[in-house]
């Protein structure tokens, strides 16, 4: 039997680092938008005949290999893989081959797309019956010991669902709200949204502890701009559902000029220089995906100038990366 599961990456529209806890709780609530876009991961799940566990990275070049799951330990690039197919204990040798789609630290969520892949095929496989939000709460737990710091819940959910999102974050837990927008309004945002890799981040999770250090401790003016990040957050959500196109292009640039100001190394050199060149082929603003000082931006340009932006960004050493907006849920798909 061969499993077959892939699942979306995203990117964060407002809202990001609200999605940690306590954060979130210290300000009484916190609100995140982002959106599901079809850069996948993907994963195969095939069952062998022994007890062995073949471990293949494909993007990566790795390979990992035990005789036994009992003899596997986490460690390394596979550590998150490793950890996730400990807690679903297969009773069976597996290979699981492994690949995304974006560059590595991307900033588009890629190692919870791929944890939600990988959850979903071996809970499909091992007959867990687990709900959706049961399989994010164990996914983001598993991604917190293998990172050693306090990890977001915002990546899960489009991986998970699909679509446009706005995650409440309170006492009570996680609020799940889909913005149900129009197919022509998808498709005029994505025509004036560009997505671009600017170069390698550096560890999210080293960001977003930074982040909350310097809020915890009233360090400067983190307090104050992490409040107008939530208040740019909800109104983004309210120009979403009321598919206000061009405010949501002025809210990616208030965004990113109260984010960058949260912590150190959020932006750089390299990083406004590409969005002075994207500005300069017609770009209204632009905004780093995940927790900065590197990995992907996304860019809202003048009508008519996506492919003009496109031309400065690569001129100016960016990627652009081809995308579009992705409704489906993680798919799981069996062979036998």
């Amino acid at each position: 039997m061969i499993l077959y599961a892939d699942a979306a990456c995203r990117i964060d529209l407002a809202g990001g680092t609200l999605d940690i806890a306590p954060l979130y709780l210290l300000e009484d609530f916190g609100i995140t938008v982002n959106a599901a876009i079809d850069l996948n991961s993907y994963v195969r799940i095939a069952v062998r005949k022994d007890r062995r566990i073949l471990l293949i990275a494909e993007d990566l070049d790795l390979v990992e290999e035990a005789r036994t799951l009992d003899e596997l330990q986490p460690s390394g690039v596979m550590d998150l893989v490793v950890r996730t197919l400990k807690f679903y204990a297969p009773r069976t040798g597996l290979e699981i081959t492994t690949r995304n789609s974006v560059p590595k630290g991307s900033g588009l969520g890629a190692s919870s797309s791929l944890l939600i892949s990988l959850s979903a095929g071996l809970a499909r496989l091992t007959g867990k019956t687990l709900s959706r939000e049961r399989i994010i709460d164990i996914g983001a737990n598993i991604e917190t010991q293998s990172i050693r710091i306090p990890t977001g819940k915002q990546d899960y959910y489009p991986a998970m669902y699909g679509g446009f999102h706005a995650l409440w974050f309170g006492v009570e837990g996680t609020r799940r709200e889909r913005l149900r927008l129009s197919r022509r309004f998808r498709q005029a945002l994505q025509e004036r949204l560009l997505l671009s890799f600017t170069g390698e981040s550096r560890f999210s999770g080293t960001s977003n502890w930074k982040m909350m250090k310097r809020y915890i401790e009233q360090s400067g003016d983190t307090v104050r701009q992490l409040r107008r990040i939530k208040e740019t957050a909800i109104q983004m959500r309210e120009a979403l559902a009321g598919e206000k196109l061009d405010q949501v292009g002025v809210l990616l640039g208030q965004e990113w000029l109260n984010r960058k100001e949260l912590a150190q190394g959020v932006s750089n050199a390299r990083i406004d220089s590409l969005m002075a060149a994207a500005r300069s082929g017609g770009a209204l603003a632009s905004k780093i995906c995940g927790a900065g000082g590197g990995g992907c931006m996304i860019t809202f340009v003048k009508p008519g100038r996506k492919e003009a932006v496109a031309r400065a960004l690569q001129q100016a050493g960016a990627t652009v990366l081809q995308y579009c907006f992705r409704e489906s849920t993680v798919r799981v798909r069996v062979e036998r």
